[in-house]
């Protein structure tokens, strides 16, 4: 890094990256676009119809600031959620709500614990703060509530970073199990429950919302079965007290004006959900065939993705590259054990039908 500008000794140690490489970046390296769109866990089905067309109408207005306060889309929440909309804060998707998180609880020498492999957005942010986490492994396939809850009593740690359903697993623990796993942490903590794709999880896996979970942050999006991830909308729900923090700390022009407008829309458009949920649910049992034709056995899914278990990281990668080859885009996590696993977002049929002739190809092959 040069030395002509005045950078702290934190940012000079930090490596230039970013927690994803982007299919569009891909896209430029090998001068080809990809035919089936299937590595980030967008929306295949796209945006509520009534959305694009609020948003489309409001375009007109975009001279105009956003809301600050967010005020509609927060009230719109709380009439979806059945909580004041004082338990809502708003963010430019989960992403921005984690980096807001480790400002307000994490200070130099607390302790953040989270399974190792788990979104890395978390981990950037730690590392821009001067922060890193401890991590447990996966195990079988799902985060290890004991172990979890076992280190962050051992190290008393300040936060605890969960995803439920499972980001890159896909896997999920029932309301239950997330209710005991909270009250086994320690009291001083806070417990981030990162909910990105609750909505295709069975109806157990989520706690009731009222009464709010105590000492949890939940975090939620419209990026996925909303199918507004360009968007960059999210929420998060607390108590009051916690919530009233993040005035301290966020970016109040942060979430745009269409954004709010197409957010607070799709709450509305239940019908349009309940498809994407039911074309998610008949894809997911499409690539479980597959993976079962092909002995690629795939982890229980309880997002719009589906995660292959390749046997070992070196073949995940050789099919990874190959399906690339092929005009193919999906991911695979990095660290073990879930890096012999590749992960594929349930896409529209035609995608489906690229990636599945793709695969079968692909097996035989190697």
């Amino acid at each position: 890094m040069s030395e002509n500008y005045p950078f702290t000794r934190l940012v000079r140690g930090l490596p230039s990256t970013v927690p994803f490489v982007g299919p569009e970046t891909l896209e430029r390296q090998r001068g080809a676009p990809f035919r089936a769109r299937l590595g980030a866990n967008e929306s295949a089905f796209g945006t509520s119809p009534l959305a694009q067309k609020a948003m489309a109408e409001a375009a007109s207005d975009i001279a105009w600031y956003n809301d600050p306060e967010n005020f509609d889309i927060r009230n719109g929440l709380a009439r979806h959620l059945a909580i004041p909309a004082e338990h809502i804060t708003m963010g430019a998707g989960i992403d921005d709500l984690l980096g807001l998180v480790v400002r307000l609880f994490v200070e130099q020498g607390d302790t953040v614990v989270t399974s190792l492999g788990a979104y890395p957005t978390l981990h950037y942010h730690l590392a821009g703060f001067g922060h890193q986490a401890q991590c447990v492994p996966y195990r079988d396939g799902r985060n290890d509530l004991q172990a979890l809850s076992d280190l962050a009593n051992q190290t008393s740690a300040q936060m605890v970073y969960l995803s439920n359903p499972d980001n890159p697993a896909g896997t999920w623990h029932t309301a239950a199990e997330i209710e005991c796993f909270q009250s086994s942490l320690p009291s001083r903590g806070v417990l981030i429950l990162d909910e990105a794709y609750i909505e295709f999880a069975p109806e157990d896996a989520a706690p009731a919302i009222v009464p709010l979970l105590p000492g949890t942050i939940r975090m939620r999006t419209f990026s996925k079965v909303y199918g507004m991830a360009g968007a960059r909308i999210g929420y998060a729900f607390a108590e009051a007290e916690v919530i009233s923090s993040f005035e301290k700390v966020r970016h109040h022009f942060g979430v745009n004006r269409l954004a709010q407008i197409g957010a607070l829309t799709s709450l509305d458009d239940t019908d349009f959900v309940s498809g994407v949920i039911a074309s998610v649910k008949e894809g997911r049992k499409e690539y479980a065939a597959i993976g079962s034709e092909l002995e690629l056995p795939t982890l229980p899914s309880a997002t719009n993705f589906v995660t292959f278990d390749a046997g070992s990281a070196q073949r995940a990668v050789s099919i990874l590259n190959a399906l690339q080859d092929r005009d193919v885009f999906v991911r695979k996590p990095a660290v073990p054990p879930l890096d012999r696993c590749f992960r594929v977002t349930v896409g529209m049929k035609p995608e489906r039908g690229i990636f599945l002739e793709a695969l079968r190809r692909i097996v035989k092959s190697i």
